[in-house]
């Protein structure tokens, strides 16, 4: 067997595939961290015909491992010149030591196992979907525990129907992931007619989280006086949270679905397992626009709400900044949100006008009109000082009365 490896990738996800030394030596080169891709998951849909049977050994013999391609990564593969191949959305490449070279070099020869292999590139293809999906649910329950937001909790804490049903349904798609890690990714007929019904109920459960961070939109819309404003923004950094919570676990159990969907077609029809696969791509696609509309609208209402604060903060020197707090905050979570599910974006938190600062503006326009504005600038010094001397009062009276165990009352 020689040291030539395989290069697959599908856009999120590379394959590196051949004997397991090459294979180690190459990751380690190239500073990749990578998974086992379970390739012999394919053996059992690959038992006709004498060239499938063919792949199938070669397969067996060979080592399979996967690296997600971050920024970073897609970088490093990026030299070895991966072309496109007959199964759509999958590209491939051969590379192979050069001996006293650092670096591996792209060689020229005919498709091994994998890539010359329609059937065999079409699984592996759908293994690689589920590796993806499967990386992003893992990160959702990092997301989950680090923000220290248990969605049990927050959907326990509901008595909507709608989010009860749905804890149910994460209850036994749970328990069916179990037997199919007993079954070595196995979904037989029984196993997959537990979860048939549970796309509907998360779908359900995620229209009724948009629509709830739909209305903490409007409500920031609709406010114009700066202390219902700062009341409405205060309710959004309260709740926004759960409901990303919400919508972070509604995503997490659609990919379960999906990765479910993929072991049950490559079992029962091998030969769809690449539309399907494409299909739910698209579906995933589909899922994570509609996210992201949604959630960029509360944060466009939430820039919009800190604009109108900043522009008050003179007269407002404590629910002014309040605002722009709470916007930042949840304009952060939500950041935080997008990076696990993968949403792609740039974005920069509001930050508070500084109360001095307005006062100093005000100050200087006054001055601009001349003789006049000398006398306006000396009475908007003197407020000016009146009212930084009632805002420190209260603040240090704020303090004094918060000091004793009031920490932990305050978000980061």
């Amino acid at each position: 067997m020689n040291d030539d490896i395989e290069l697959i990738s599908d856009g999120d996800g590379l394959a590196v595939i051949g004997n397991p030394r090459a294979v180690e030596l190459f990751l380690v080169s190239e500073g990749l961290p990578a998974r086992d891709l379970k390739l012999q998951r394919l053996g059992p849909a690959l038992s006709a015909g004498a060239a499938v049977a063919q792949a199938a050994s070669e397969v067996a013999a060979n080592s399979g491992r996967w690296v997600k391609l971050t920024k970073e990564s897609a970088e490093k593969v990026q030299k070895f010149g991966l072309m496109p191949s007959k199964t759509p959305g999958v590209s491939h490449a051969m590379v192979g030591q050069p001996g006293s070279i650092k670096s591996w070099l792209q060689i020229q020869k005919a498709p091994k196992a994998i890539a010359g292999n329609p059937a065999v590139l079409a699984g592996a293809a759908g293994i690689m979907a589920q590796l993806a999906m499967q990386q992003t649910m893992e990160e959702i329950t990092d997301y989950l525990a680090r923000i220290e937001e248990k969605v049990d909790d927050v959907l326990r804490a509901q008595k909507d129907a709608v989010l009860a049903r749905m804890i149910g349904v994460g209850l036994v798609i749970e328990e069916v992931m179990t037997v199919r890690e007993a079954k070595n990714g196995r979904v037989d007929e029984v196993t997959w007619s537990k979860v048939q019904g549970a796309p509907a109920t998360i779908a359900e459960t995620q229209a009724y989280a948009l629509r709830q961070l739909d209305a903490l939109a409007e409500k920031l819309e609709r406010k114009t006086a700066i202390g219902d404003l700062a009341k409405a923004a205060k309710e959004a950094e309260s709740t926004a949270r759960e409901w990303l919570a919400v919508l972070a676990r509604c995503f997490q159990l659609q990919d379960a679905v999906a990765v479910l969907e993929l072991d049950r077609v490559l079992d029962a029809s091998p030969g769809e397992l690449d539309g399907h696969r494409l299909g739910l791509k698209a579906a995933r696609d589909d899922r994570l626009a509609l996210i992201s509309r949604c959630t960029e609208r509360l944060m466009a209402r939430l820039d919009a709400a800190a604009g109108r604060a900043n522009t008050k903060v003179l007269m407002h020197p404590f629910d002014a900044p309040a605002v722009v707090q709470s916007s930042s905050h949840v304009s952060v979570a939500i950041v935080d949100f997008h990076g696990r599910l993968g949403i792609e974006g740039d974005r920069r938190s509001p930050e508070a006008r500084r109360w001095a600062d307005a006062a100093m503006e005000v100050r200087d326009k006054a001055l601009e009109t001349g003789a006049e504005g000398v006398d306006t600038a000396k009475r908007l010094g003197n407020v000016t000082f009146d009212l930084a001397r009632t805002a420190t009062g209260k603040l240090s009276s704020l303090i004094t009365d918060r000091a004793p165990g009031q920490r932990g009352g305050d978000e980061g």
